[in-house]
This record gives structure tokens, C-alpha cells and sequence, in this order.
């Protein structure tokens, strides 16, 4: 049994130290498209931050923004002021930990463009193997130290030629 009527992945959400910052990096950087900002939010009273947002009662949500990027999913990016005080960021090995990726055509000229742009690049492009192989990545850090991935098969995975489902690729979103 699936979730009735799921379609797949509207958003991703993530909060952000600075969202003006962050603002920057995903529009001038990353050449997203800012679509509308809404807030601040906050509850004086009465624990809806908690029952909603899983966050303390008195928790303000300063901003979000949310941003249309390339053909992928949209990103709803936050900007609290915790009443609890924020956590140090997870990295990727931490419960929680995360990465998004983007692909792109170019690899090389996609980390070149990146660090010609002041942004910190993780090492060289590395080629994958096994069912990824036909891949090449690289992690990036946004300018707050959230980390991304660019990614780049261009002749597809090794596992697609005996895959009956192959993964969503945003260079052919309707296949």
C-alpha cells in the first residue's frame, strides 16, 4: 500500500542561520529563483510552534523564503530565533545528517565556476563504481557550512541497463 494520492517531493525545508545570506548564495550563486517570503511567525501563548512545528513553544520563526530550483524540487529555507538555542549543524554522518545534490552537465566547469565564486569545494570530482558507476561527484559547503553535492552522469548510471525503474533524473524529469 502506498500514501494515496502522493505525487513526490513538493519541497525540501531547512533552516538557515541568515536567511539574507543564504539568499545570496541560492540566487546570485546558485542562480535559483526567489517565489515569495512570508513571516515573522511567533505564538505568545499556548504551545502551536510545538504541536506544529516540533520546535519550543516560544520559538520565532523570523522568515522563510521559498525558491524555485532548475527542474528540481522547491526549497523552503527558515530562519529561526530558538528559544531553546539553535544545535550545532549535523554533519553528514550525524543522525540528521544531509546533503542536497544538484546535477549539472559539466562537472568540471560547474566546481571551477563554484570556486572561481569563493565556494569551498571538497577535494576533486570522484568517479563512482558499481551500479553508480557513469557517475562523478563532488561535495561543496554553502558559505554557513550546509553541505551540497553536484552530481553529472551524462550516459546514465551502470545499474539502468538492467533496472526495471531507474532513478528521476532532472534532465528528463518525465521519464
Amino acid at each position: 500500500m502506498a500514501l494515496p494520492g502522493l505525487r513526490g517531493t513538493e519541497h525540501i525545508g531547512f533552516t538557515v542561520p541568515d536567511l539574507d545570506e543564504a539568499d545570496r548564495f541560492f540566487v546570485d550563486i546558485l542562480g535559483a529563483e526567489r517565489v515569495y517570503s512570508l513571516g515573522p511567525f511567533a505564538h505568545e501563548q499556548g504551545n502551536w510552534m510545538l504541536e506544529h512545528m516540533n520546535v519550543h513553544p516560544r520559538t520565532v520563526m523570523r522568515r522563510l523564503t521559498f525558491y524555485r530550483v532548475g527542474t528540481g524540487v522547491n526549497f523552503e529555507v527558515f530562519e529561526y530565533e530558538a528559544a531553546d538555542g539553535a544545535l550545532p549543524q549535523p554533519s553528514n554522518s550525524d543522525i540528521g545528517g544531509h546533503h542536497l545534490a544538484f546535477y549539472v552537465d559539466d562537472l568540471d566547469a560547474a566546481v571551477a565556476y563554484l570556486r572561481v565564486n569563493g565556494i569551498r569545494v571538497l577535494g576533486d570530482p570522484t568517479a563512482s563504481r558499481n551500479a553508480s558507476e557513469g557517475q562523478r561527484w563532488v561535495y561543496f559547503l554553502s558559505p554557513w557550512g550546509m553541505q551540497f553535492e553536484l552530481v553529472s552522469y551524462p550516459n546514465g548510471k551502470a545499474y539502468e541497463r538492467d533496472s526495471p525503474v531507474v532513478l528521476w533524473h532532472p534532465a528528463r524529469p518525465a521519464e
